[in-house]
């Protein structure tokens, strides 16, 4: 069986050593020293000045709308994973959408202007598949109509824009580590700010807004994370690099087996350094995608509808119509791409899609 995606895990006698610590100090949870120790170091490889290192990328969603004290509507985009939208519901915001960018599959920026309204508080938009957004422009438009900024910049680990982590831009940028992501901590996410005082106010939020043994700063839930989660992010963080080159080798070498291959691509911010964390290809029409979806399955290779369904169609938000993002959801499949996939494996799957198509 070729899975669609499987986590980079280190080796286990280097994970080990850090569970003998653990055991030593029988410190399991609570900012403990391995959790302090990993955000220091993630500080340090992102040249970032803030972060806090959370329990999963939704609750850094959460904490950053909670944070910035966001009411009334949050624009953003219908082309996302749910936890996107569903984070702005869960926080008694309205969510909406604004259409998608045909090639980077981005919010589209020049779009977003016409949906603001007085209820208007904040952006929160989504770098699809670790592609920067239009950053500049969403900044202006933020400016001019002083709302926050969110960045759900959960496939962006790596990712650099303008020689700069991605996850430097705007108030708040958020990302996950869970196992599926190209660096993970098994689950895990980050909430990343230029503010201090942002960041103090998460830190109580984090900790159910303890400021002390006995003390209470704010109304705050439980958004730690534990010391074995800090470890796994410690071990592959020393790979880091290494998943990344070999993503890249794989992601071109899917380029040299497809050129063939009758399907559109996302087009990649020419201001970024990419990461290479997703393979999705776009087909001619749903049709065509059921059928290559059906004939991989039944020769034990896993692909993903990712996203799908388009996130304006869900039964708990406003309908609005999305034109492009309801077509490239129907359309957009996800191939398989994790560090152990081999090149003979690669091929095997390029002749299928090939074979598939041309039948």
């Amino acid at each position: 069986m070729i899975f669609v995606t499987k986590p980079f895990l280190p080796p286990q006698k280097e994970y080990k050593e850090y569970i003998k610590g653990i055991w030593k100090r029988n410190w399991l949870t609570n900012d403990g020293p391995l959790v302090k120790e990993l955000e220091q170091n993630l500080k340090d490889y992102l040249e970032i000045d803030h972060l806090l290192y959370v329990s999963n990328g939704t609750i850094a969603l959460q904490l950053a709308i909670k944070a910035l004290d966001l009411k009334g509507e949050i624009i953003t985009t219908p082309f996302s994973y749910v936890a996107t939208t569903s984070s702005i519901v869960w926080e008694g915001c309205k969510p909406v959408f604004v259409d998608i960018d045909k090639q980077s599959l981005n919010i589209d920026a020049y779009k977003i202007e016409a949906a603001i309204t007085k209820k208007t508080t904040a952006i929160l938009a989504t770098h699809v598949f670790g592609n920067p957004c239009e950053i500049e422009q969403i900044e202006t438009i933020a400016k001019k109509y002083n709302l926050k900024v969110i960045y759900d910049a959960a496939h962006c680990f790596g990712t650099l824009y303008k020689g700069r982590s991605v996850f430097n831009y705007g108030d708040i940028a958020t990302t996950s580590f869970h196992a599926t992501k190209l660096f993970h901590t098994i689950e895990g996410g980050s909430v990343f700010t230029k503010s201090e005082a942002l960041l103090k106010k998460m830190s109580y939020l984090r900790n159910f807004g303890h400021d002390g043994p006995e003390k209470f700063a704010s109304v705050g839930i439980n958004a730690k994370n534990s010391e074995f989660h800090a470890a796994m992010g410690l071990c592959n963080l020393k790979y880091i690099e290494k998943v990344i080159h070999k993503r890249k080798i794989q992601f071109q070498l899917y380029g040299e087996l497809l050129k063939d291959f009758r399907m559109e691509r996302q087009i990649i911010s020419k201001d970024s350094s990419y990461n290479y964390s997703y393979y999705p290809i776009i087909l001619e029409n749903e049709e065509v995608l059921l059928r290559i979806f059906k004939s991989l399955s039944e020769n034990q290779i896993s692909t993903r509808r990712y996203f799908y369904p388009s996130l304006s169609t869900l039964d708990y938000v406003e309908k609005y119509r999305m034109p492009v993002s309801d077509d490239i959801a129907k359309r957009i499949l996800c191939l398989p791409l994790y560090h152990s996939l081999s090149i003979s494996e690669q091929e095997m799957i390029a002749e299928l899609l090939l074979k598939i198509q041309n039948n």
